[in-house]
């Protein structure tokens, strides 16, 4: 049985709360929804762990009440509801309705004297009543029958008489007496000089109330507060009749429109759809009237009656044994695979649907016995045709995942999307999904991005985890041991600083050690006391040598745990190398990612980080080599064209350093004065404005004061103009229509390009600069992987692309195929779209990634 008391939320107080509290929580297209997911929040928990009968929400309508008529100054210095949040209640209020839960308001009054009147007739009724509430105005309603719930601690805070009492040490009904006396800020009420709190509550308690202090006033001793009270009666009064709650407000009281009605579960899931609120939808309840999906059983005998040549077929599974098809409209499995589901598997004409078939061609080509030995049965999935999950990742970059369900509950509409998810449900999804999305993608001109590079990409993908990385193990143990005595000395330079042994892992004791002990200064504060982060340390090496010593540690800590220690544990038993996961869809500018191991953050700058590659190695026979090709200055090459500057387009033209031109550009001196620090400035200044640099982040890295920082930027735009245009027409661009696109016309949305927050509104504006610069980039380097996998597998050559790392790509090539290689990857990367500007590589090789000679 639910409470039969009637609950009533302070709602408006509640909406504020949660806005502020949640900070910059949006949807992907930039509604605003922090303050609509704190207040579902706190209302499932009320639900959930009260189970109420009534329930109402009452809310604020304007600030044109009857207390603004007595007192011009009530609440005077609240700014209006802020514009992100009045955006949100309609959306607060359209929740309550789905839930069943009655909205209560009058023009000319507080939701608090809603509150106030609606538990003065309930309790007068027989009915007891909750108000919930953080405000402690309310407490002047508490008495028998009413109460008070604060719920923002774990457990809440219920206040009774006796909590009233225990907390204030007067009786609910005189809270208003107190606040006349000490005021209340929030609401711009003025204190009497001199009385506080404290002061408040004891005069009270001595004579019992505010009328019985104020006839016998002459009583008090303290003179200061007697002729605080003298001066201040008209102003006590009307504090009064401020703070009390009005019970008489002319507003309609029905218990049984009170009672919570059944939910709408249909419009909470449309609702927790568009808000992209996965949590909620996940707790709505499921449903009895689930379709049932028919599977028929077929043998494998009969495939090839159900398939046409040039058909198409929609499989889920990772096991052949356990595999899902649809072709036709209907869904059936295998009572036992065949030669026919493997030739068809492997027959190219076949368009193969589903969701992340690269992971389905990588587990069936792993089980396959010709991955051990060469016996003719390979399974090798041909004819990947179309990828929910890529289609979904191109038409929204920005989700944090893109499992099958939670594309289902974007695109279809469906409440029972958000169940547990079984074969025939998974099969299913990815039938209705596959037209939703094709035609969508159409809509954005992303087709051809997806046909020609992206669908095509996930095959090479597979084929390099496929294939995988050699290690030497041998090389990462001595590493190991070098690290583990650099570790133990470093230690013991630690402690011999710091002065005492403390756990260095611990950011408590560190805080203490560096703060307290050493009375640092503290730059940077976080939720539990003073930051130690990098950039905190890398500042205070300048004042103490403990940090720097810190730093060194971390670094050689994180290496050691994340790949010195844990890549030899990675190499798989059957193959004997470690075979990373390529992913397509992690970021949000269209590069790639890679994780178990994630080779993309192997450091190159440092003795380690360098070291590490030395383990990767050619794998093959004894003449097999590494060739690493990689890109060079692509982004900048990239920006010249984009931006069509004249200065850039020339350097780059004939092939000058170009960090020496800018040197020689910004400095106003030859290139044969240019010193190697100007070089470098002008170097960090080249790309620093590919990702939107500013004069902050300059002086900042280079030590130098805003001032100086700004006139380097300043510098920069006068001799290259044509850049500047560029990054106002983006920022302009992605403010009208909301994204920004690459060269080949990926999108990325930046809905917070807009947003009235100025920081929040500044880093959308770098994202809408950097992004078509680096996305070009990523779609560069894919299309040329591509073409250069195509023409390895044409030529039948024995050479395997292995590892894709930012702009560089790394083969393993036979010694005798070394020529045919080289010439092949440079024709193909330097020549994979006509820019403005020539696209330079540099080819090295080598028997392991570090130890490479240029080609």
């Amino acid at each position: 049985m639910g409470d039969k008391r009637l609950y009533l939320i302070d709602a408006t107080a509640f909406c504020y709360r949660a806005f502020y509290a949640l900070g910059n929580l949006s949807t992907s297209f930039g509604q605003p929804t922090n303050a609509v997911y704190g207040f579902i929040n706190m209302l499932n928990k009320i639900l959930k762990e009260r189970k109420p009968q009534y329930l109402a929400a009452c809310f604020d309508v304007s600030r044109d009440t009857f207390r603004k008529k007595k007192f011009a100054e009530y609440k005077i210095q609240r700014p209006p509801m802020p514009e992100g949040l009045s955006g949100q209640i309609p959306l607060i209020k359209q929740a309550l309705s789905a839930y069943g839960i009655a909205i209560l308001e009058k023009e000319g009054f507080e939701a608090d004297d809603i509150i106030a009147t609606i538990a003065h007739r309930a309790s007068a009724r027989g009915l007891s009543v909750t108000v919930v509430s953080s405000d402690k105005d309310m407490l002047q309603l508490v008495d028998k029958e009413v109460t008070v719930f604060s719920p923002y601690q774990e457990a809440g805070t219920l206040y009774d008489e006796k909590k009233v009492l225990e907390r204030f040490g007067v009786p609910a009904s005189v809270i208003p007496d107190i606040i006349a006396l000490m005021g209340d800020a929030s609401d711009n009420i003025p204190n009497v000089p001199g009385i506080g709190e404290v002061s408040a509550r004891e005069l009270i308690q001595k004579f019992g109330s505010l009328d019985a202090l104020l006839a016998n006033r002459g009583q008090i001793k303290q003179n200061k507060i007697k002729e605080a009270l003298e001066s201040n009666l008209d102003t006590i009064r009307l504090n009064r009749e401020l703070a009390v709650l009005d019970k008489n407000v002319n507003i309609d009281f029905d218990p049984d429109r009170l009672k919570i009605a059944q939910p709408d579960y249909r419009e909470l899931f449309r609702l927790f759809k568009r808000l992209e609120f996965k949590k909620f939808l996940k707790g709505l309840p499921a449903q009895d009237n689930i379709e049932e999906i028919e599977v028929t059983h077929i043998s494998d005998s009969r495939l090839r009656d159900l398939i046409a040549e040039d058909g198409e077929i929609i499989l889920w599974g990772q096991a052949l044994e356990e595999m899902i098809f649809c072709a036709g409209k209907k869904i059936f499995c295998l009572d036992k695979a065949g030669p026919n589901i493997k030739s068809i598997l492997a027959d190219a004409k076949i368009k193969k649907i589903g969701h992340d078939l690269k992971k389905t061609r990588v587990a069936l080509a792993k089980v396959s016995p010709a991955r051990a030995s060469p016996t003719g049965d390979d399974i090798i999935l041909q004819g990947m045709y179309f990828d929910t999950m890529i289609a979904a990742y191109l038409l929204n970059p920005s989700r944090p995942k893109y499992e099958l369900a939670d594309i289902a509950l974007d695109y279809l509409d469906s409440p029972y999307a958000a169940g547990e998810i079984g074969k025939e449900k998974a099969i299913s999804w990815v039938a209705q999904l596959k037209p939703i999305l094709e035609n969508q993608l159409r809509e954005k001109n992303l087709l051809e991005l997806f046909s020609s590079l992206e669908m095509p990409l996930a095959e090479v993908l597979s084929e390099m985890e496929l294939c995988g990385i050699k290690i030497n193990s041998a090389v990462l143990a001595e590493l190991s041991r070098d690290i583990e005595t650099r570790l133990v000395k470093l230690i013991a330079d630690i402690y011999a600083l710091a002065g005492c042994q403390f756990n260095i892992n611990s950011p408590k004791q560190l805080r203490e050690v560096l703060f307290e002990k050493l009375k640092l200064p503290v730059s940077k504060k976080s939720k539990t006391g003073p930051s130690t982060n990098e950039e905190v340390l890398r500042n205070l090496s300048g004042r103490h040598k403990l940090p720097a010593l810190l730093l060194e540690y971390r670094q050689l800590t994180k290496l050691k745990n994340t790949y010195i220690d844990i890549l030899p544990g990675l190499i798989d038993k059957h193959t004997g190398r470690i075979h990373t996961s390529f992913n397509q869809t992690a970021t949000e500018t269209g590069r790639l990612s890679s994780s178990n191991p994630n080779l993309q953050n192997i450091p190159i700058k440092t003795d380690i980080g360098s070291a590490i590659r030395r383990a990767i190695i050619a794998g093959g026979k004894n003449d097999y080599l590494l060739v690493s090709c990689d890109y060079s200055q692509v982004e900048l090459r990239l920006l010249a064209h984009l931006a069509h500057d004249e200065n850039l387009i020339a350097a780059f033209g004939e092939d000058k350093d170009i960090h020496k031109i800018t040197a020689s550009l910004i400095y106003g001196l030859e290139e044969k004065d240019i010193t190697q620090q100007m070089r470098e400035t002008a170097k960090r200044v080249n790309f620093g404005i590919v990702y939107g640099l500013t004069s902050f982040g300059l002086s900042r890295d280079l030590g130098i004061s805003l001032e100086e920082a700004q006139n380097f930027i300043d510098a920069y735009f006068l001799r290259y103009p044509r850049v500047k245009e560029y990054i106002e027409r983006e920022i302009r661009k992605a403010e009208q229509e909301g994204f920004v696109v690459t060269l080949l016309g990926r999108r990325r949305y930046i809905p917070e390009i807009n947003n009235k927050n100025q920081g929040i509104r500044q880093f959308a504006q770098r994202q809408a600069v950097n992004t078509p610069i680096q996305g070009s980039a990523s779609d560069l380097i894919k299309l040329a992987m591509i073409h250069i996998h195509q023409e390895l597998k044409q030529k039948k050559l024995k050479s395997r692309m292995v590892m894709q790392i930012h702009d560089e790509l790394v083969f393993e090539a036979p010694e005798g195929e070394l020529g045919d290689l080289i010439k092949l990857a440079k024709e193909k990367m330097e020549h994979v779209l006509e820019l403005a500007v020539p696209i330079k590589v540099d080819i090295k090789k080598g028997k392991n990634w570090l130890d490479m000679e240029p080609v």
